[in-house]
């Protein structure tokens, strides 16, 4: 009997030689394992490959690149769009079709009807006068009409005919009053009425003014977005 069989066990149960069988494991399961694992990842990097080819052919980089842009808007980022809509200047009115740089008209060649709609007397008169010396031609200088005397809550309403949208003559005054709201109103002749509201305290600085004049006439290019 074997020195490795235990006291008592004999028989079927007895271990001969004279060391103890080692146990592996098959070789079968660890070849099918790593098989498995193979396979696995081979279909993985081929059907990541096969999402970039159809991105490639139905446009879908462009989807991804409208979605980080959104992202860049949400997060405030560089890229996104400027307030001002293409070809509008600082100060610009914002309403219909505007002339091109170069092409809006002098202050002398805009007439200027001043009216005060507020109860503190005199300031038609000294508005008229500050832009008479700042080159505008100047019309009626009175109070406002009842209908609107006294309902005027901004700084001032520019009024004229929808010409002085593209003629830019809404542009060139309101840079004089940059608060004030601009009202086409369907009337004949070119003349804009200036109606001084409740919210104004002056006109702008005369050298604000000339440099807002300044950027219609030869605006500064608009900077090219950034990406995030």
């Amino acid at each position: 009997m074997s020195m490795l069989t235990p006291p008592g066990m004999g028989g079927k149960y007895r271990i001969t030689g004279n060391s103890y069988p080692r146990m592996r494991r098959p070789r079968r399961r660890r070849r099918i394992a790593v098989t498995t694992v193979a396979v696995a990842v081979g279909l993985g990097v081929l059907s990541w490959g096969t999402v970039q080819l159809i991105d490639v052919y139905t446009g879908g980089g462009d989807t991804v690149r409208a979605a980080a842009a959104r992202g860049c808007e949400r997060d405030g980022g560089a890229s996104a769009r400027p307030t001002d809509k293409p070809g509008q200047r600082p100060g610009a009115t914002g309403k219909g079709t505007r002339p091109g740089p170069g092409a809006y008209p002098e202050p002398s060649a805009v007439t200027v009807n001043v009216y005060n709609a507020t109860t503190r007397s005199g300031l038609a008169k000294k508005t008229a006068d500050t832009l008479k010396k700042r080159g505008f031609r100047i019309g009626e200088v009175t109070n406002a009409p009842a209908s609107l005397d006294k309902k005027v809550k901004e700084a001032g309403l520019l009024m004229g005919p929808p010409s002085a949208h593209r003629t830019g003559a809404f542009d060139v005054l309101a840079t004089q009053l940059p608060g004030a709201r601009v009202k086409a109103v369907d009337r004949k002749g070119d003349e804009i009425d200036l109606v001084i509201g409740k919210a104004f305290r002056s006109l702008a600085e005369e050298k604000d003014a000339r440099r807002a004049l300044a950027a219609l006439a030869s605006p500064s290019p608009s900077p090219s977005p950034s990406r995030c």
